[in-house]
């Protein structure tokens, strides 16, 4: 697994233990590596970013799981250099691995860019990312198909993910409930796609297991979304963690896009001056002047049997709680 460090990450490494799998973690820094040496059977240092340590992480693996990725960067270039070039890196060395193992790249619904309302978006249909995290992300899925024939791969695109551990998504709406107003860009109505972070990794191992393979000129050959299978709109979305704090339910404020621009650069500087990068630059202001981003998971139900085990309520009240769950295969244990 790459990007085991990461919250994803971490989520998946707890699935696959409870699961009783042997896993091998690549991460960049041993000193940071904590909580993750007592999930995994096997560390190694590397970074996907240099092809450093790939070689020894992938002997003796059955399947990679792809999570390491740049989602906030000072520049494009990072965010290329991470998620396009860091898969290709990686590409080659499991091409190169003598056991060959398969590979599950987990991709973004920002690789696909936002959606019209009343129509999700589904793998067939064509791809348009707006932003450059957008951008690299879907790179990263054109890396996979220069490799088709070479390599057993395919793409897992997520939507929003939370959870516990989630320190971006859920900790800034908490924090806007909190204060009673939750801001958006434009005004209009915003529509949402939400997985929690354990029904990814069931969907991870799913795709893993039994998922078609990525094609060369296919685009929807071996591609999944993932979601819970509802559209949330902002307003309920700020109801739900509203309640689940037990705090008034907060209004929704629409901001216009100059004054969204002026706060993103404003950040990137505070950043820059913290020697920080910061999520909320204008690269997110491009995706969030955008109402709908919303996927159809029908796929992946009806080609490997996955149904979401956790709703939005139940899921922001485990991750609020700080509570621990593990979804495998069909049942969701909560403990």
């Amino acid at each position: 697994m790459t990007g085991a460090t990461g919250f994803v990450g971490r989520r998946m490494l707890r699935h696959l233990a409870a699961r009783g799998a042997e896993t091998t973690a690549l991460v960049r820094d041993r000193s940071r590596s904590g909580p993750v040496e007592a999930l995994a059977t096997r560390l190694v240092v590397g970074d996907v970013r240099t092809g450093a340590g790939l070689g020894k992480a992938l002997e003796g693996v059955d399947c990679v799981v792809h999570l390491a990725a740049a989602i906030k960067a000072r520049s494009s270039g990072e965010f290329f250099s991470v998620n396009v070039e860091g898969t290709r890196r990686l590409c080659k060395a499991v091409a190169a691995a003598s056991n060959r193992p398969r590979l599950v790249y987990c991709s973004s619904l920002s690789a696909a860019g936002p959606s019209v309302p009343g129509r999700p978006l589904r793998e067939e249909d064509a791809c348009s990312p707006i932003s450059h995290y957008g951008r690299s992300k879907l790179g990263g899925e054109a890396v996979l198909r220069e490799f088709a024939g070479r390599i057993d791969a395919a793409v897992v695109r997520p939507p929003v993910v939370y959870g516990p551990g989630d320190v971006e998504f859920l900790p800034a709406v908490a924090a806007m409930v909190r204060r009673g107003t939750v801001v958006t860009v434009g005004g209009g109505a915003h529509v949402y796609s939400l997985v929690y972070v354990d029904d990814l990794c069931a969907a991870l191992v799913a795709v893993a297991e039994r998922g078609a393979t990525v094609c060369a000129n296919d685009v929807a050959c071996g591609v999944y979304y993932v979601s819970d299978g509802e559209q949330h709109t902002l307003e309920q979305m700020g109801s739900v963690v509203a309640h689940a704090m037990g705090v008034r339910v907060p209004r929704v404020v629409a901001v216009p896009l100059w004054a969204a621009r002026v706060v993103a650069r404003s950040s990137v500087v505070q950043a820059r001056v913290r020697g920080r990068v910061t999520i909320l630059g204008p690269d997110k202001v491009r995706e969030l002047r955008h109402p709908v981003w919303t996927c159809d998971s029908a796929k992946i139900s009806r080609e490997l049997a996955f149904v979401p085990m956790v709703g939005l309520a139940d899921g922001v009240g485990y991750a609020l709680a700080g509570g621990v769950t593990a979804v495998t295969g069909v049942q969701a244990v909560h403990r």
